[in-house]
């Protein structure tokens, strides 16, 4: 079982950046593939970012490709996603998933959630 939390949401203009953080309770993170989601008003939850538990292998949505960089840190049970040149378009409230695999976590099979964390970029 694990846990997730995020933070570091929050207002930003477009150009900007923000670094969010995904902080998981339980003894088996470090045996997870971590990611983040994001689902805009009206529409579905997209994958975005994965990374391998050892943090060598990482996956990203071609949307983000290039300007979102996700991270872990195993010693202190969390991942991070490093967010530049933000746009309006990826305003959306993010969640942090764990799955077994980059595979499930992509497919979302399985995965826990946190309950989100909201960016908003302003124009």
């Amino acid at each position: 079982q694990v846990q997730l939390v995020e933070s570091g949401g929050g207002l930003v203009q477009a150009g900007g950046s923000l670094r969010l953080s995904c902080a998981a309770s339980g003894r088996t993170f470090s045996t997870y593939a971590m990611g983040w989601f994001r689902q805009a008003p009206g529409k579905e939850r997209e994958f975005k970012a994965a990374i391998n538990w050892r943090g060598d292998n990482t996956y990203y949505a071609d949307s983000v490709k290039g300007r979102f960089t996700i991270s872990r840190d195993n010693a202190k049970n969390t991942v991070y996603l490093q967010m530049n040149s933000l746009k309006p378009d990826d305003t959306a409230v993010y969640y942090c998933a764990a799955a077994p695999t980059i595979a499930t976590i992509t497919r979302a099979i399985g995965n826990y959630w946190g309950k989100g964390t909201l960016v908003t970029v302003s124009t």
